[in-house]
């Protein structure tokens, strides 16, 4: 049996997140870059993917998405660097961006409060047994949560943790 794995050659499992991945406002300065994402061991029947990114330590009440990328083909095992730009052109068609909580179709990078503890940065793939996921294209996080969840078919992440003094 072939374990499903997530990684990424930007951020290891546990380590500390680069400032490149900074968000680019709201007194973050960072280049708000994607990292690249690589996964393998996907289950037989997996007829898609979908990718987050979430921050459950954000002083929001209910956690902040930084990245939710869906329709993701079944052949596509990674996510190049930068493939959270705005306008999706550094996604495999026919993926596409759900909007994060900065209210962006891309990719929102990391942005805790000064002083807070590191937050913790969930990142996850998951194996759908689903070509594209019927929902619209201005759909929130939760509902794309919602049906990201009831046709996953095997999940793979890792947490990494960003703070600003």
């Amino acid at each position: 049996m072939t374990t499903f794995t997530l990684s990424s050659p930007d951020i290891a499992n546990g380590a500390s997140i680069g400032p490149v991945f900074e968000f680019d406002g709201f007194g973050c300065s960072g280049q708000n870059r994607s990292p690249v994402l690589q996964w393998q061991g996907a289950p037989a029947g997996t007829r898609s993917f979908a990718v987050t990114v979430y921050d459950p330590d954000a002083p929001s009440g209910s956690g902040w998405w930084h990245w939710f990328v869906v329709d993701l083909p079944a052949d596509t095992t990674q996510l190049v660097a930068h493939a959270g730009a705005q306008g999706g052109t550094g996604l495999p068609a026919p993926a596409r961006h759900i909007r994060n909580d900065y209210g962006a179709y891309a990719w929102g990078g990391m942005c805790p409060p000064p002083g807070d503890s590191p937050h913790r940065y969930v990142f996850t793939v998951y194996a759908l047994g689903v070509d594209r996921l019927d929902i619209p294209n201005d759909a929130t996080a939760a509902l794309a949560g919602f049906m990201v969840h009831a046709n996953t078919l095997a999940q793979a992440t890792f947490t990494a943790t960003y703070g600003r003094v």
